[in-house]
Order: C-alpha cells, then sequence, then structure tokens
C-alpha cells in the first residue's frame, strides 16, 4: 500500500464528512487534503485510543519528529509514517508549515491537560489548534488570493469543532470529558453529574440550544468574510458547512437528545449535499 493509498483509507473508514467535502476537488488537491486529513485522524487516535497518558505523550512527541522530517525530507532525515510520507510533496506543493502541523499537536496535547474547560475562552484556545489551524492549512490547498479568506477558514474551522461538541456531548461525556464550558453549565443549571448521567433536562435543552445558537453564529461569521473571488476555490469549505449545519438543524429540532444516541446524517445524505452544495458553487 502506498502512502496515498494508506491516507485514503484512513478518510474513507471515518466516514467523516470531511471526506464528502472533498470528493469533487482536482485530483492533486485530493491528495493533499486526504493526507492532512489523515494526518489530523492520526494526532487524533493517539489520544482517544491511549488510556495511559505518559503514552499517549510519548507518541504525540513521536509524531512531532516526524513533522520535523517531512520538511528535512531529503537531508538524511525521511519520515517513517505513510501519513507522513504523503506529507512530504503535499506540504511543499501548498506552503504547509511545521509550525502549523505541530499547533494541531499541540490541540491534541490539550486533552491530555484537561477534561473540563473552565470558560468559552479557554475552549477556544482548543478549538483553534484542532480545527481552525486545520481550516487554514485546508485554505492554502484549495487556494485563495484574498488574506481574507484566512479569516473565513479559521472560523469556519472553529464552528466545525463547535458542532462537533454539540453532536458529541454523550460520547465524551462517556470518557469523562465535558467540552461545554463549566461557567455556561453553571448559568443554565445543568451540573456536571447531569451531562456524565445523561440526564436531558430542561435546563440541558436550553443550555444546548445556546450552543447551537453559536456554532451558528461563527458560520455567519464565516462566509461573511469570505471573498467573492475565493468562493469557487473554498468551496470544500462550503460543501462541509452545508452538511454540519443540516446536522445542527436535526438535532435541534429532535429537542437536543443527543445524550444516549449520536446524531447523524446517513452517507447517502452527505453524498446528496456535497453534490447539490457543490453544484451551486
Amino acid at each position: 500500500m502506498t502512502p496515498d493509498q494508506y491516507c485514503q483509507e484512513k478518510a474513507i473508514q471515518s466516514g467523516s464528512s470531511f471526506y464528502y467535502s472533498f470528493l469533487y476537488l482536482p485530483s492533486e488537491k485530493r491528495r493533499a487534503i486526504t493526507a492532512l486529513y489523515a494526518f489530523c485522524r492520526e494526532v487524533d487516535d493517539v489520544v482517544d485510543e491511549c488510556t495511559d497518558a505518559s503514552v499517549a505523550r510519548t507518541k504525540l512527541a513521536w509524531w512531532r519528529q516526524e513533522v520535523a522530517a517531512i520538511f528535512d525530507a531529503g537531508q538524511g532525515n525521511e519520515p517513517s509514517h505513510p501519513v507522513a510520507k504523503a506529507l512530504v510533496s503535499v506540504s511543499k506543493t501548498f506552503n504547509l508549515t511545521a509550525e502549523r502541523l505541530n499547533e494541531i499537536i499541540d490541540g491534541m496535547e490539550m486533552d491530555l491537560n484537561y477534561n473540563r474547560y473552565a470558560d468559552f475562552d479557554t475552549l477556544r484556545l482548543y478549538c483553534y489548534h484542532v480545527a481552525s489551524v486545520v481550516g487554514l492549512c485546508s485554505a492554502e490547498i484549495f487556494g485563495y488570493r484574498n488574506p481574507d479568506t484566512l479569516k473565513y477558514a479559521q472560523d469556519l474551522g472553529l464552528a466545525f469543532q463547535l458542532t462537533n461538541i454539540i453532536r458529541d456531548v454523550g460520547e465524551d461525556a462517556r470518557r469523562d470529558r465535558i467540552y461545554l464550558p463549566q461557567d455556561e453549565l453553571v448559568r443554565f443549571g445543568v451540573s456536571n453529574e447531569d451531562i456524565l448521567h445523561s440526564r436531558e433536562t430542561d435546563n440541558f435543552r436550553r443550555l444546548m440550544e445556546f450552543q447551537i445558537e453559536r456554532a451558528e453564529s461563527y458560520y455567519t461569521r464565516a462566509f461573511a468574510a469570505l471573498p467573492a473571488e475565493d468562493r469557487k476555490n473554498q468551496r470544500p469549505g462550503i460543501v462541509m458547512a452545508a452538511i454540519y449545519q443540516t446536522l445542527l438543524k436535526e438535532i435541534k429540532q429532535d429537542g437536543c437528545h443527543i445524550m444516549r444516541q449520536r446524531v447523524s446524517l446517513t452517507p447517502m445524505r452527505k453524498l446528496w449535499i456535497a453534490w447539490t452544495t457543490w453544484i451551486k458553487g
């Protein structure tokens, strides 16, 4: 299996909305975004699958060595992981930097340091590292002329991560993780125990409606910042936003019953949204 094939398999196996958003890209850009996505999945899996934090830290440190090797390739320091190998040519072609890849790893390390977030400012820093930086890297791959597009990419990444947090409240709680800001739980009269024991009270529903409203506001901010001349190149992000905004609508219409079940869209529905959004441009 070639490095590119490995990345492709990693993307397909995830079933992520991210995969559907770049189906219609030209082959070279699709290869690049697939490699970036596979990198994100690999470092995220380190934290999700390692029960020993010290082991996870060691593995993330190893990934930092792989990042260094990506940018030293050809000078006697070759990366060994297939994802890192796939990123060697990608990083040169699409202006991906070691700093940004390491910032993504920084975000994964935050999961080893925190399982609660005091307020939205703290959560926003986490979201920046694990999602906004990915958005900035993606914007480089998709292409842009106006630097305002980077503001769009950063806010869109934040919107995506807030959507993930809303969708995964129950799943995260079963791993003793609560990404909803602690001060907002207090404001809405929801306790950590309510979250950990899947109590879907009226207060919880109001809390989640507030979280959905904030996520939607970041989608609005992102698209307000997207320059018209870069809209065509940035269509993959627009596709993913269409899928994620549909998911948010489903969660809200369902009464925010997300503690015991994971609301999701079928692959066919994602494909339909992706195709129709891409055609609209």
